[in-house]
């Protein structure tokens, strides 16, 4: 038995019964000496029955389905905004009841209407301008508490195993997950802040881990186990939240518009989301560009170590990769298949995929 039709029978019950009283008091008023009417039975039955109707239909939407739009609402709104939007509030309320008293001393009726506008309107601005300036106003507690703390505060953030950088949320994309490296990219300690899985997410890795195709199937299971590393991890909270955005499918879309009412970043390493987010003005931290800046840099004239694995595009040219793989296209190369080499660098390329080097035997040289 669901919530709304319980509401809906209480509803009916409580109509009814209103429904009677005011078909009685009707039905009194209608009867008159020489006129032929209902009876007030008649009167207090239909009238019930009335009511039992309107509170049938109508219940729901006076009861349940508000309490479930406001939970709907909450639930999209971070908690800063909503500690920021609580404590505006209660200072607009504080302001609105200081000035109450000089305003009802005001000739009537600015002295009973006033000082209830004044409630409403000083609430009003509260809760705006601290919503507003929430950004603003969490720097100023945190530089207040971090230095009212001092070296207690510094010794709390080793016990717990946090620091203030975990002050900052960061939300994890599916495709990052998958990938696997956000794992060791989090044990190095790199990452300012906490982790943030929405549910959406972790559904749609599951969906992912169900796949009928196996590489698919392989890749979502992949990412359950990457998930599984990181919330053992002690270096960097991890947690999961229920927060949703209603009227959206998409999942990007979601961690978009969620990424913009929290004032986060996204960590991710899909293409389309890096660049849909900067567009609407969301940080994103690309696994792949953190990949491609910690790459070895290397100049043209360097000389280094590199093993031949395979034939390259053009004639003669053969292909290695150095440890943080980066490929090497070694020109002459394919005369040293399943050899390691030393070579000289002639050429650095930097493109859209990462860092490609070109490079020739230092025989040559010589």
């Amino acid at each position: 038995m669901s919530i709304d039709f319980i509401f809906r029978l209480i509803g009916m019950i409580v109509f009814a019964i209103l429904g009677v009283y005011w078909g009685t008091h009707l039905g009194r008023l209608a009867i008159g000496p020489g006129v032929t009417n209902f009876t007030v039975e008649q009167y207090a039955f239909t009238i019930g029955l009335v009511g039992a109707l309107v509170g049938l239909i109508l219940t729901p939407f006076i009861t349940t389905r508000p309490v479930r739009a406001l939970r709907s609402l909450l639930g999209r709104i971070s908690a800063q905004s909503l500690f920021s939007a609580f404590v505006g509030l209660i200072a607009g309320l504080l302001v609105a009841a200081l000035l109450a008293f000089p305003i009802s001393l005001l000739p009537d009726p600015f002295g009973n209407i006033l000082p209830f506008l004044g409630v409403l309107i000083f609430g009003y601005l509260g809760v705006s301008v601290f919503v507003m300036r929430q950004s603003d106003l969490f720097s100023v507690f945190s530089a207040i508490t971090g230095k009212a703390g001092g070296a207690g505060a510094e010794a709390h953030g080793h016990e717990t195993g946090l620091n203030w950088a975990d002050s900052r949320t960061i939300l994890l994309d599916t495709s990052v997950i998958i990938d696997g490296r956000i794992a060791d990219i989090a044990h190095t300690g790199f990452l300012p802040g906490a982790l943030l899985i929405p549910h959406f997410v972790l559904a749609e890795l599951q969906y992912i881990a169900d796949s009928p195709d196996s590489l698919r199937r392989q890749r979502g299971r992949r990412g359950m186990e990457v998930l599984a590393a990181l919330q053992k991890e002690p270096s960097i909270p991890v947690r999961l939240t229920d927060i949703d955005v209603e009227g959206v499918r998409e999942v990007d879309d979601k961690l978009v518009i969620l990424a913009r009412q929290m004032k986060c970043p996204i960590l991710t390493n899909d293409y389309n989301l890096n660049r849909i987010a900067e567009l609407q003005g969301v940080l994103v931290l690309n696994v792949n560009e953190l990949a491609n800046a910690v790459k070895s840099v290397l100049l043209p004239g360097e000389a280094l170590a590199i093993r031949v694995i395979q034939e390259g595009k053009e004639l003669n040219q053969g292909v290695g990769y150095m440890d943080d793989g980066t490929m090497v296209v070694v020109e002459n190369g394919r005369d040293y298949m399943n050899q390691e080499i030393p070579v000289t660098v002639t050429k650095v390329l930097q493109t859209a995929a990462g860092r490609m080097i070109f490079a020739r035997p230092e025989e040559r040289d010589r």
